[in-house]
C-alpha cells in the first residue's frame, strides 16, 4: 500500500497535516530516546544527567553534519518529484544516503580517537561525571552512521510526501529504547552505558526497519541503487542547497557547548538543569521544526510545479497551526514548570534552578515556532542560506548576551535570558526575510 500524500493537488490543510503530524511524530519520538535516558539516568542522580547531557552534545553536533547531506538531498528529490523528473531524483537519493555513510563513518572515527579531549571541552569536575560522559560518547557517537542513514531515509520519505513510515520505524525502537533502558541501566547495573547501548540497538532495528519500507517502495527507492556511481556535480549540488543548513546547526550546538562551559561555572547541578531544561522545553520547537519539514516537502513540490499560490497558502496556513502551538507551549511552560521538571530530576536543590530556566524559555517558544516554520518554507524554495545566516548570526550573539547578563544581579538565569531574547529575534527577523522573499517571487 502506498503511504504517498499528493502535496501537489487537493485541500493545502489537510494535505499538509496528514505529511506534518507523522513528521512531527517521529520528531518527537526522536526526542523521547533522549527524554527516556534522562528519566532513567535522573534516577541515578544529577552527575549522571550532567554526564550524559555533555556527552550528548556531540550527538547534537552530529545532525549538522547529517544535514549537510540530507537538507540538500530532501529538496532536490522533492523539486525533482514536482517536475515529474523520477530518474533525477533517484539519483540524488542515492548520492545522499552515499554522503550520508561518509560522513558518519569519518565523525565515528573522530569520536573513538579524540573522545578524551571532546569531553575535556566542558571542563567537567567530576571524575565520574567525565568517566561515565567518555562512554557515552564512545558508545553512541561510535555508531552514529547509524542515526545518519536513519535521518537521511526520514528526509527522502519525506520528500515525496511519505511520512507514515518513519513515524511506524522510530516509534517501534522508542517502544525497544523504553524497555531496554532501565533492563541494562539498573537490571545489568550497567548505569550510563547501558542507556547508551540501549539507544544505539534501538537506533539499528529502526534502520532495518526504513531498509524494509524502502525495498517496498514503488515512487523512488524502486530506482535507487546505493553503490551506484555518482558524479561530483551531483554530490556539490546536494551539499550546495544543505551546506548552509548544515553550517547553522553545527553553529547552533558549538555555541550551545561554549555556553555550557560558561554554565559550568555554575556547578555540575547547573549542567544538569540546562540539559534535562533543554531536552523539556525542545519539545515545543521540535514540534514545530516537524511542521517546517513537512513545509519543506510541499513548498519544494509545489515550486518545482511553479505553483506559487499553492506555496503562498500552504506557508499561511503552516504558520497559523504552529503559533496557535506556541502559545500553547508557552502557557504549559509558564504555568506547570515544576511539575514538568520533577518528573527528571527530584532533587530538591535542583527543582528551583529549573522552574527558573523553563519559565524564562517559555517566552521565545512562539518565536521558535515562528522561526522553524518560515525556515522550512524558505528551505523548499532552496533559500537555505537565508534562515541559516539568520541563525547564526544571532546564536553567535548568545555569548555577548551571556557574559553581560550572567555579571549581572540575574546570575545563572542570565544564561537563560540570553538564550530566549536571541530566540525571539530569530522568529521577528526570519518573519520579516520570508515576506521579501515572497515579494520578489512573486514581482518575478
Amino acid at each position: 500500500m502506498e503511504k504517498k500524500i499528493n502535496l501537489l493537488e487537493g485541500p493545502i490543510f489537510s494535505s499538509l497535516m496528514k505529511l506534518a503530524l507523522p513528521i512531527m511524530g517521529t520528531s518527537l519520538i526522536q526526542m523521547a530516546y533522549n527524554l527516556t535516558d534522562m528519566i532513567w539516568i535522573g534516577r541515578i542522580g544529577a552527575n549522571a544527567v550532567a554526564a550524559v547531557g555533555s556527552a550528548g552534545m556531540y550527538m547534537w553536533l552530529s545532525n549538522g553534519i547529517s544535514t549537510l547531506a540530507k537538507m540538500g538531498g530532501q529538496v532536490r528529490v522533492g523539486q525533482s518529484i514536482g517536475s515529474q523528473n523520477k530518474k533525477d531524483a533517484a539519483q540524488y537519493a542515492s548520492a545522499t544516503i552515499q554522503l550520508g555513510i561518509i560522513f558518519g563513518v569519518i565523525y565515528g572515527m573522530i569520536t573513538l580517537l579524540f573522545h578524551s579531549q571532546m569531553i575535556g571541552f566542558f571542563h567537567l569536575t567530576s571524575p565520574d561525571v567525565i568517566k561515565d560522559a567518555e562512554i557515552y560518547l564512545i558508545i553512541t557517537c561510535g555508531f552514529v552512521v547509524i542515526n545518519f542513514v536513519n535521518q537521511i531515509f526520514t528526509s527522502l520519505m519525506t520528500a515525496i510526501g511519505n511520512s507514515h513510515h518513519p513515524f511506524v520505524a522510530t516509534a517501534i525502537g522508542l517502544v525497544i529504547n523504553i524497555v531496554l533502558d532501565p533492563l541494562l541501566i539498573f537490571g545489568l547495573h550497567m548505569g550510563v552505558m547501558g542507556a547508551a547501548i540501549a539507544t544505539v540497538i534501538a537506533q539499528a532495528i529502526v534502520l532495518i526497519l526504513m531498509l524494509y519500507y524502502a525495498k517496498k517502495d514503488k515512487i523512488l527507492f524502486d530506482e535507487m541503487r546505493v553503490m551506484q556511481k555518482n558524479t561530483s556535480s551531483i554530490f556539490m549540488k546536494i551539499i550546495k542547497i544543505g551546506f548552509p543548513t548544515g553550517i547553522q546547526s553545527m553553529c547552533f550546538t558549538f555555541i550551545s557547548m561554549v555556553i555550557a562551559r560558561f554554565i559550568a561555572g555554575y556547578g555540575d547541578v547547573a549542567i544538569a538543569v540546562q540539559k534535562v531544561g533543554s531536552q523539556i522545553e525542545s519539545i515545543s520547537w521540535m514540534s514545530a521544526e516537524g511542521f517546517g519539514n513537512a513545509l519543506n516537502a510541499f513548498v519544494a513540490q509545489n515550486y518545482g510545479a511553479e505553483n506559487i499560490e499553492r506555496v503562498k497558502k500552504g506557508t499561511f496556513s503552516a504558520l497559523k497551526t504552529c503559533m496557535i502551538w506556541g502559545v500553547f507551549t508557552t502557557l504549559v511552560l509558564l504555568i506547570f514548570p515544576q511539575f514538568i521538571f520533577q518528573i527528571f530530576i527530584s532533587e530538591k536543590d535542583v527543582i528551583p534552578l529549573g522552574i527558573d530556566y523553563l519559565q524564562i524559555l517559555a517566552f521565545s517558544q512562539l518565536f521558535m515556532c515562528i522561526e522553524s516554520t518560515l525556515a522550512g518554507a524558505l528551505n523548499g524554495l532552496g533559500k537555505t542560506f537565508i534562515p541559516s545566516s539568520v541563525s547564526i548570526v544571532l546564536t553567535v550573539a548568545r555569548i555577548p548576551l551571556v557574559m553581560i547578563l550572567s555579571t549581572t544581579f540575574v546570575a545563572l538565569n542570565g544564561i537563560w535570558w540570553s538564550i530566549s531574547i536571541s530566540s525571539i529575534a530569530k522568529g521577528v527577523v526570519i518573519a520579516i526575510c520570508y515576506s521579501r522573499v515572497m515579494k520578489k517571487i512573486k514581482a518575478e
